[in-house]
């Protein structure tokens, strides 16, 4: 028995391992035939909590392996022999409070009533889509299983317009619980089975119908109609961010800058847009550029330092306009006021600005990402709600690789077709694109090589599901599906009690 025990143990382990590699390859190369498959694993483990949590490290480990890039940190005063240390503590702390997290959704579960049953995986599936949404919003950059349907799938990605990431997240963690169901709970009975998987399939074609009606339509309040075409300049300078503060980097740039307008310019530009964290506190000689200037820096508000990008016209000596950067990253950018605590950062620590993503900068009034911001598509959606026509994501990826920036591009695609808004990426190594409001990219320049993306904005006005209702309808099903289920538990009753059989004849009948 006991031997028995260890084998079953070993074989949830190796689910969990398994399940957990598949997730995370899922979120590095795209696509539900990776994840839908992960999850169906997750579900075979349900039961168990360490298996799960395994599932959940697993994941995050492959997929955010990037953050090893953060070595060596010597540039930023780190010693040697801790560079390597602190990027790996940073990466295993990222993995473990994944674990953690689907430890806790594991134990939800056990809690629950009807365990197996349909309601009681609706209702996990939709606890775990919302708890990605509201991940999405703190401080850590949070890749979900939402985010691994682009651009694989556009078709499925297009349900996110009415439902968000945290929707597609749900949807797939109850596809893998049905997958996993098929291949076992239905047992031998070949109808039962084949109800179950014709289920399933019509289920998933529905679902890419569905989403693709939602692509192609014409929003709830208005077609998708454009107010004006702005043609404009993504500058992607390339310049190391280890050797950012340089004399010779900080000598360069201004003739770089001046180069890259006048070539925007001479393109037909009416506006040049440059990366997160481009310019230094006191950039000069940046009004008399020949078009206006659209770029990521820093700047002080009320004896603070912030990141934020600025907007600079040539043609007006106002102050220019600014909307400041409000997720800051932990250690990195800002640190908790402790003594003796300093950041990582080399510009010094950093404030939040103002949580709102609506940047009314002068031109169409718009959506604003900047950096890891992009995971927040509620913040997103709320300021197109309030009135943004496009969405502007700002970025500086460097020194990680290229799989952040398809992770990135991905989340991108991703708001674009939450919000039926298109979306321009400006980053220093990339990926500096321009996607269109149905999700698709529409011009790219090659990641890591300097250039200048010439293109064209078209700034779009109508609102769909997801902007007008964000996560309530979520949590609308959610409590639907609670009470379902509460109530089917409570409806079944117990079974009738089984009269006790007698050991001796009635009397009379011996």
């Amino acid at each position: 028995m006991g031997v028995t025990m260890g084998n079953d143990r070993s074989q949830l382990l190796l689910r969990g391992l398994v399940g957990g590699a598949l997730a995370g390859i899922a979120l590095c190369l795209s696509g539900p035939w990776w994840m839908v498959p992960a999850l169906a694993l997750l579900w075979s483990v349900v039961q168990s909590p360490l298996a799960a949590a395994l599932w959940g490290g697993v994941a995050v480990a492959i997929s955010h392996h990037w953050l090893l890039a953060l070595h060596p940190l010597t540039w930023l005063g780190v010693p040697a022999l801790l560079s390597l240390p602190l990027a790996m503590a940073v990466w295993l702390a990222c993995a473990l409070a994944a674990a953690l997290l689907v430890c806790a959704w594991t134990l939800l579960g056990r809690s629950l009533p009807g365990g197996g049953g349909v309601w009681h995986a609706v209702v996990l599936a939709l606890v775990w889509g919302l708890t990605e949404t509201l991940l999405a919003r703190g401080p850590l950059f949070w890749i979900g299983v939402g985010g691994s349907v682009l651009p694989a799938d556009p078709w499925f990605a297009g349900l996110a317009r009415w439902v968000g990431a945290g929707g597609l997240a749900a949807a797939l963690v109850l596809f893998g619980w049905w997958l996993w169901t098929v291949l076992t709970v239905a047992g031998t009975d070949a109808r039962v089975r084949w109800r179950l998987l014709s289920a399933g399939v019509l289920g998933l074609l529905v679902a890419h119908g569905l989403g693709a009606a939602a692509l192609i339509g014409n929003g709830v309040r208005g077609a998708p109609v454009a107010t004006s075409q702005l043609p404009v300049a993504l500058w992607q300078p390339v310049i190391p961010t280890r050797e950012k503060f340089s004399d010779q980097r900080q000598a360069e740039l201004p003739v770089r800058l001046s180069d890259a307008m006048a070539r925007a310019a001479d393109g037909g530009a009416q506006l040049m847009m440059a990366p997160e964290g481009l310019l230094p506190l006191q950039p000069k000689s940046i009004a008399e550029g020949p078009i206006p200037l659209l770029s990521g820096g820093f700047r002080w508000v009320a004896g603070q330092q912030r990141s934020a990008l600025l907007f600079f016209d040539p043609e007006s000596s106002a102050t220019p306009a600014a909307i400041d950067k409000h997720r800051l990253v932990p250690l990195g950018e800002w640190t908790p006021s402790l003594p003796g605590l300093v950041g990582l950062s080399a510009v010094g620590g950093l404030q939040s600005g103002d949580p709102s993503r609506l940047w009314r900068w002068g031109g169409p009034p718009a959506a604003v990402a900047i950096c890891y911001e992009i995971s927040n598509g509620t913040a997103l959606a709320r300021a197109v709600a309030n009135g943004g026509e496009w969405i502007l994501a700002a970025a500086n990826l460097d020194p990680y690789p290229m799989l952040l920036q398809r992770q990135f591009l991905a989340l991108a695609q991703l708001r674009s077709v939450e919000t039926a808004r298109p979306l321009l990426s400006v980053a220093n190594t990339g990926p500096t694109a321009l996607v269109t409001a149905r999700g698709g990219v529409g011009a790219k320049l090659p990641a890591m090589r300097p250039g200048l993306l010439q293109t064209a904005l078209n700034p779009q006005t109508s609102r769909d599901g997801y902007v007008l209702w964000r996560e309530w309808p979520l949590w609308l099903m959610l409590s639907t599906a609670l009470a379902a289920l509460l109530r089917t538990r409570a409806g079944s009753g117990l079974p009738p009690a089984q009269p006790r059989r007698r050991k001796t004849p009635p009397p009379g009948r011996e």
